[in-house]
C-alpha cells in the first residue's frame, strides 16, 4: 500500500509539472531580447516560431537580392544577428521552430544568430526545428537533457567555452558536421536515434560519447580530436565511417587498438 501511495504521489508531481507550465509567446521573448533583457524561463510552453535572427526585421533594411547565379549564392549574402544577452531556458517545450539559421530562398539572403552570452538550453523539448548553423557560442552553452524531437543542425556552428549535451536525444538525423569545440564537450548518455553526422567535425580538448548510444549510423569521416577520447560503453547500431577520422594523430582504427592494449 505504501508504494501505490508514492507512486500516485509521483505521477501526481510529474502530472501538475507538465500541465503547470506557463505559455509564453515567441514574440513577447524576441521583444525583451531586442530591448536588452536577459532570457530566463523555467517550466514554461513556447509558442511561435522563435526566429533569433530576426530576419523579417533584417529584410525591411536590405535592397532585394537575386540569385548570383545557378550554383547558389555567395558569402556576402550572409547576415548575421548577435544576441548579446544571457539566455536560459530550463524544463521549457517549444512548439515550434527555433531558428538561429534561416536560408531564404526568395531574396537569396541567409540569415543568421550567435550568441555573445551564456546560452542555456537544459531539459528542454525542441518538438519542431532546431536550427544552429554557423552559430558561434561565445561563452557558456548547456544543451543538457534536452530532446530534439525534429530536424536539428549544429553545423559550422563554433563553440569558444564549456559546452554539454549530456544525456540529451535526437529523435532525428542530427549533424555537427564542419563544428568546433575549443573545450572538452561531452555527449555522454546521450541517444542518437537516426544518424549522426560529425564529418569534419573538430575537438580541440577532447570528446566524450561515454555511454552514447548511436542507434543508427556514425559519420565521423575526417573528424579531428586533441586530447581526451572517451568512448567507453559506446553503443553503434549500424555503421561507423571512420575513415580519414584522427584521434591525437592517430586514425580511429589505431587509436584502438592502441587503447585495447
Amino acid at each position: 500500500m505504501k508504494h501505490k501511495i508514492t507512486f500516485l504521489v509521483s505521477l501526481f508531481l510529474t502530472t501538475s509539472v507538465i500541465f503547470s507550465q506557463k505559455t509564453i509567446e515567441a514574440s513577447d521573448i524576441l521583444k525583451d531580447i531586442k530591448s536588452g533583457k536577459s532570457i530566463s524561463y523555467k517550466n514554461a510552453k513556447i509558442v511561435g516560431i522563435l526566429d533569433l535572427t530576426y530576419m523579417d526585421e533584417a529584410m525591411e533594411k536590405l535592397p532585394r537580392k537575386k540569385r548570383n547565379s545557378w550554383w547558389g549564392y555567395n558569402n556576402s549574402n550572409e547576415i548575421k544577428k548577435l544576441i548579446d544577452v544571457k539566455i536560459s531556458f530550463e524544463n521549457c517545450t517549444f512548439k515550434d521552430d527555433v531558428l538561429a539559421y534561416i536560408p531564404d530562398e526568395d531574396s537569396g539572403y541567409t540569415f543568421t544568430a550567435s550568441f555573445e552570452d551564456d546560452v542555456i538550453f537544459k531539459n528542454c523539448n525542441f518538438e519542431r526545428k532546431a536550427m544552429f548553423k554557423y552559430s558561434r557560442f561565445e561563452r557558456n552553452a548547456d544543451f543538457s537533457g534536452t530532446t530534439f524531437d525534429d530536424d536539428s543542425t549544429f553545423k559550422y556552428a563554433k563553440f569558444d567555452r564549456d559546452i554539454s549535451f549530456t544525456n540529451t536525444k535526437f529523435a532525428e538525423t542530427s549533424t555537427f558536421k564542419y563544428a568546433e569545440f575549443n573545450r572538452k564537450v561531452s555527449f555522454a548518455n546521450s541517444i542518437f536515434e537516426d544518424s549522426a553526422i560529425f564529418k569534419y567535425t573538430k575537438f580541440y580538448d577532447g570528446v566524450s560519447f561515454n555511454s552514447t548510444d548511436f542507434q543508427e549510423d556514425l559519420n565521423i569521416k575526417y573528424m579531428k580530436v586533441s586530447g581526451d577520447f572517451d568512448i567507453s560503453g559506446m553503443k553503434i547500431g549500424y555503421d561507423i565511417d571512420a575513415k580519414y577520422t584522427k584521434i591525437n594523430g592517430k586514425s580511429f582504427n589505431k587509436y584502438l587498438l592502441k587503447s585495447r592494449n
